[in-house]
């Protein structure tokens, strides 16, 4: 389980065939073979790890549903490690599973801030609510707008210089992940009606007929 609060920006240095190296400094402190690092918002599993690099595999499934597969040697991506209990939980509970990816479709400054605003797939909008909580490349961010194919959110200064985001051009692909909430609360309501009814009670000798 990961906060969406991007730790450090890694350096892609070395793709393989299933394989993914990455230059890092922060995430390395206390991180050990076996351990979990979001990378853009994919939560994967340390593999093997040096003084200044980890490298983690990468399943098909993952480069299917993700932006990993454009990445090359040189480029930049988002790092954080699992939330650990008794931590701080500063953005939202995010799991590192990919629901989809969207575009970038515009940027637009706004006084400090800059608003990006992203197209992505109905399956992920249908999730999607103002001021809600949205993953865009393992960021946690709060949704400003929503339309029937896109939304946008709010860039503060910190944001921009702690995360990939900045370097984000129209067109651009970002890994997506909505908020897990919005999902239960979607599978709960469309589960069968529980508790205490008519039928409970006739079933079990309450009510007669």
């Amino acid at each position: 389980m990961f906060t969406g609060i991007i730790e450090e920006i890694g350096r892609v240095s070395q793709v393989t065939s299933g394989k993914l190296t990455v230059k890092a400094r922060k995430v390395l402190g206390d991180t050990g073979i076996g351990d979990s690092i979001a990378v853009n918002g994919v939560c994967l599993t340390v593999a093997d790890i040096t003084t200044d690099s980890f490298m983690v595999d990468i399943m098909p499934e993952t480069l299917r549903h993700t932006n990993l597969g454009a990445l090359r040697p040189g480029g930049e991506v988002n790092l954080e490690r699992a939330l650990s209990f008794g931590g701080r939980l500063g953005g939202h509970l995010v799991q590192g599973h990919i629901d989809d990816t969207g575009k970038v479709s515009a940027i637009k400054p706004e006084g400090p801030a800059v608003i990006m605003r992203f197209t992505a797939p109905r399956e992920v909008l249908r999730y999607v609510v103002k001021k809600g909580f949205i993953a865009v490349d393992g960021t946690s961010l709060t949704v400003v707008e929503k339309d029937n194919t896109s939304f946008s959110v709010s860039l503060v200064t910190l944001t921009r210089q702690l995360t990939t985001l900045s370097k984000k051009r129209v067109g651009d692909t970002v890994n997506l992940e909505v908020d897990i909430i919005a999902k239960y609360v979607e599978a709960l309501a469309q589960s069968p009606r529980t508790g205490v009814t008519a039928e409970f009670l006739q079933e079990h000798g309450f009510l007669v007929k």
